[in-house]
């Protein structure tokens, strides 16, 4: 029988991970890295991924963990700060903080009119 064993939850956003965490997240998955579900060699770096990234919401807790390749992982964190720089944009547009265009939307000018012969 084994012993169960509290989540962790991390203290603040920027609580490290301790390694019996990383441990535990890398059983868990089996050792796949989540992102490209390739198995992740021995010696090979790799690094804990929050599924759901912290700027987005997602908590610092050992569900919200999974194991990820080093290259995979940078690529969805631009991801994630892309997201988070889009919602904070739709934000400041909806309750009027974000900044006005300093310059002025430029339109087609009216057509020259010429004078017509059939007046005369």
């Amino acid at each position: 029988m084994t012993r169960t064993v509290d989540e962790w939850v991390g203290k603040s956003p920027d609580s490290p991970i301790p390694a019996r965490v990383r441990a535990r997240v890398f059983e868990a998955h089996g050792g796949r890295c989540y992102l490209s579900g390739r198995k992740i060699a021995a010696g090979e770096s790799w690094e804990c991924d929050h599924v759901i990234a912290l700027v987005n919401g997602g908590e610092n807790r050992e569900s919200n963990l999974a194991p990820a390749l080093r290259e995979p992982h940078r690529q969805k964190t631009t991801r994630d700060v892309g997201i988070k720089s889009k919602i904070a944009r739709i934000r400041a547009k909806h309750i009027g903080t974000w900044p006005e265009s300093r310059s002025k939307l430029r339109s087609r000018p009216f057509a020259q009119s010429r004078p017509t012969d059939g007046g005369r």
